[in-house]
């Protein structure tokens, strides 16, 4: 078999007389406040190193309330439609063995295992997907994981009852055999990679404080220090990880959501792009449906790097564009394999196999591994983009468009709005800059340096109230001019793009003067009721032929002109079946341009500020920002003394932040499975067909749900793997594939113990959130505290026979998920309207 660094080594040097190899570009990861660690070892050895081995507080007893044998769901249950019950239907609570929690509360077990009860010696040394006593070659289904002599990692059934075990590893654990050569070193084999600011690997691993353990004592009575808590599950993590980095394909469990890692990436994507909620997936319908939890993958795919990562690969493969299957069009990835000595690659979602292109071809070794795979990060590293050709272009790509929608009405003005906005702005553009030196020259190199948007980026500015104004800001002019646009009815742009749009740093003395004078002009002219849907379409129109990201901001209910909004929240509607009316939008011309903004790669952010708690509409102004990708940020009962802070640095964010448009996603996975649903904000016109976005940013991430179309094998692995194909906001067109691979077992009892259970709640409140349109909400919290009844009592009754049937044993993994879902219970999306909503204080 391959060497282990021919598929771990990440994006190393091509030599420059290699004609075949693409132009290979690097995306500069971006700054982050976190201080590096130490540097890499040198002598990095996996066989027992400290870089395999995990926090003690992570392991020793997250497995223990394993019951003896394994028992096997039993029934054939039927394959869930989604996870929310529907109304009226009961939870998993007919056997006496999960009826009367309240009845179990005084027997409780937090540690999971009953007092001497102990796990089986027995250890079993599962394999992935394939027979170890073959002399040569990995199963195709699996594609190219480590091809050669890889010591196992404990990624991909190697014992899953230990994942962060140190033990030394010999050939008969290995899922590959064992290889003629040494050890795999990385210290020494990517002289080029930036490794200064990962942790360092090199001595013993530090312990974490034990977050958990047995919680009965002798007495029958909780210790209260071994009650599950959320601040300790994660603060043990968070602590361990500033001194390590995670290898994507040595562990199997990611690091909790919400702790900062650095993620090394080896060919399976970091879960900072990519988080399934079972690591380990049940081989069939039957067997997941016992566990009640949902099969899904949380996709952030433009998710920012922590500092020391190495950046994401950008490779460009001129006009042939880079290789796909044939089949299912699957991008070229570390899990496909190659055959007939290089001139085939087998597809690792189709199995399909394909011809390799005369460029694309390089000679396999005896194992059957290319010999440029180390120099391929398209083979070795879990997350790249690929350049893309102009039969991807729906338009000539350029640098984003930015147009800040400005609301200069009454009570804009009034409420000190206006003012903390544009003050916003001004922040988001220039707040990293000093003040003019006097020498120009040296204050021009101090705007490049001190960019807030990438080059080619261009802003423009409109105000509006019963009138639509636009702003001439070329740096030409000694200030800016004001075009007023009167026709509502039928909007239009009254000047050419070069004066709308500008370059912010050319400009920047007339912008700077235009927003400082705004605040003032509009305080003479008082018009208290904005035409907002007018205005967008207005916007549409100046961004149409290129794209954009629209920065809107709002204070009063838009009551004026084409598009106008009403109170329709009389308090008459709440806890009735009518509710679920208010969350919704019924108005055409809303719709209508939500759907042109889309087709059109235009994106838009809403900054709401209801000052005197007053009603807004949001779900119709915000369906707009929801279609096409954007975000509505909301501000009730806006204050501005206390609240201009917030306000400034939320339009910073917005503006600095990652940003995509004209984007489409397109996700696939392995055989045996087929995708259900997706969640989050995009435009989806049939069901199967890719969603698509008018922006898209490193804060927005999509649910996808998973279903059986037939039996998964257990010795194959299941692959996923996202694409989105975007305009980056300095204008180049891309596309970046995610690619992501889980274990198959035949029950569900080892995969209960790789469950991530951030990525379950994730996925389960997106569902809720996604049924409020066509439930009540006291019918989505009934279903939320069905669907955790449901989970709990799904593995009391069949994953954890061996307790007593008095106490209430938690999956180790699940230990603070009954917390999560009482929080999701009561945040403001759930709960229910506030008694008093004109006192509502800002989220």
């Amino acid at each position: 078999m391959s060497d282990y660094t021919m598929y771990h080594a990440l994006g190393g040097q091509r030599a420059d007389n290699e004609p075949q190899h693409p132009q290979l570009q690097t995306q500069p990861a971006p700054p982050q406040s976190r201080p590096p660690g130490a540097s890499a070892p040198m002598g990095y050895q996996q066989t027992g190193s400290s870089y395999g081995q995990i926090p003690p507080s992570l392991q020793p007893n997250q497995y223990e309330g394993a019951p003896q044998g394994g028992n096997q769901p039993q029934g054939n249950a039927s394959q869930e439609q989604g996870h929310l019950p529907v109304h009226g239907q009961p939870g998993v609570h007919e056997d006496g063995t999960t009826g009367g929690l309240a009845r179990q509360m005084g027997n409780m077990n937090f540690g999971g295992e009953a007092p001497g009860v102990g796990r089986t010696n027995k250890k079993k040394h599962r394999h992935a997907y394939h027979n170890l006593e073959q002399p040569t070659g990995s199963s195709q289904a699996f594609n190219g994981i480590p091809q050669g002599g890889v010591n196992p990692t404990q990624f991909l059934n190697a014992d899953p009852s230990h994942p962060y075990a140190g033990q030394p590893i010999t050939p008969a654990m290995s899922q590959f055999p064992a290889p003629a050569n040494g050890p795999f070193t990385p210290g020494g084999q990517q002289p080029s990679m930036d490794l200064s600011g990962r942790p360092n690997f090199g001595g013993s691993t530090p312990s974490m404080p034990i977050p958990s353990g047995p919680g009965v004592s002798a007495q029958g009575r909780v210790d209260p220090e071994q009650i599950p808590s959320i601040p300790r599950s994660r603060d043990g993590p968070a602590k361990y990880y500033l001194d390590h980095v995670y290898p994507t394909m040595e562990q199997h469990l990611p690091p909790p959501g919400a702790v900062p890692f650095v993620a090394h990436d080896q060919g399976n994507s970091s879960p900072k792009f990519a988080r399934l909620t079972l690591n380990n997936i049940p081989s069939s319908s039957e067997a997941l449906t016992a566990t009640a939890l949902p099969l899904g993958l949380v996709l952030q795919p433009l998710a920012l790097l922590q500092e020391g990562e190495h950046p994401i690969p950008v490779l460009d493969f001129g006009e042939t564009g880079p290789p796909r299957c044939r089949r299912c069009r699957a991008y070229i990835n570390p899990f496909m394999t190659f055959r007939s000595g290089g001139n085939k690659v087998v597809c690792n979602m189709c199995t399909f196999p394909n011809e390799v292109t005369p460029e694309y071809f390089a000679p396999t070794d005896p194992s059957g591994a290319r010999v440029d795979r180390a120099q391929r990060p398209e083979l070795t590293m879990g997350t790249v983009e690929f350049m893309v050709p102009k039969e991807y272009w729906a338009k000539e790509p350029v640098g984003l468009r930015w147009l800040f929608l400005i609301d200069v009405g009454q009570e804009a003005v009034n409420r000190g709005w206006l003012e903390a906005f544009c003050e916003g702005i001004m922040n988001a553009l220039y707040s990293d800059e000093d003040g003019a030196t006097g020498d120009q020259n040296q204050d021009s190199n101090r705007a490049e340096s001190k960019r807030r948007i990438p080059m080619g980026s261009k802003v423009g500015f409109v105000s509006f109230d019963k009138d639509v104004h636009f702003y001439n800001c070329n740096a030409k002019l000694d200030q800016a001019q004001m075009l007023v646009m009167s026709d509502i009815d039928d909007p239009f742009v009254p000047l050419g793009s070069d004066g709308l749009f500008v370059d912010p740093y050319e400009s920047k003395s007339i912008i700077a003067s235009l927003l400082t004078r705004i605040p003032d002009l509009f305080s003479r002219i008082r018009s208290p009721e904005p035409a907002l849907l007018p205005t967008l379409n207005a916007a549409l129109s100046a961004l149409s032929s290129t794209g954009g990201k629209i920065v809107c901001s709002l204070s009063a209910l838009p009551t004026w002109g084409p598009g106008r909004l009403f109170m329709r929240d009389d308090g008459k509607l709440h806890n009735i079946e009518t509710e679920k009316k208010l969350f919704a939008t019924d108005h055409p011309g809303w719709k209508k341009a939500a759907s042109k903004m889309v087709e059109s790669g235009i994106g838009v952010d809403f900054f709401i500020g209801a000052a005197g708690g007053g009603y807004m509409d949001i779900a119709t102004i915000g369906h707009v920002s929801a279609v096409t990708g954007g975000e509505t940020f909301f501000y009730p009962n806006f204050h501005a003394p206390r609240d201009r802070f917030k306000l400034s640095q939320e339009v910073k964010h917005t503006v600095t932040r990652e940003t995509g448009y004209q984007a489409l996603m397109k996700v696939r996975c392995s055989n045996g499975l087929q995708i259900l649903s997706y969640h989050g904000n995009f435009l989806q016109h049939t069901f199967g067909a890719d969603l698509e976005f008018g922006v898209i940013d490193a804060d927005k991430a999509i649910g996808v749900m998973f279903s059986y179309d037939g039996k998964l094998d257990a010795k194959l692995d299941a692959h996923f793997q996202c694409a989105l194909l975007y305009t980056t906001a300095s204008g180049e067109r891309r596309v970046r594939c995610t690619n992501t691979v889980a274990s198959v077992s035949e029950g569900a009892l080892e995969g209960m113990r790789f469950i991530d259970q951030d990525a379950v709640v994730n996925m389960i409140a997106k569902e809720a959130a996604s049924k409020m349109t066509d439930r009540t909400l006291k019918d989505v919290r009934s279903a939320l505290t069905e669907k955790t009844v449901d989970v709990l009592a799904g593995y009391r009754k069949s994953f954890s026979g061996s307790h007593p049937p008095g106490q209430l044993v938690l999956p180790e993994n699940l230990k603070e998920f009954s917390m999560y879902m009482l929080g999701l219970l009561k945040s403001r999306a759930f709960k229910g309207k506030l008694p008093v909503p004109h006192l509502a204080t800002p989220f």
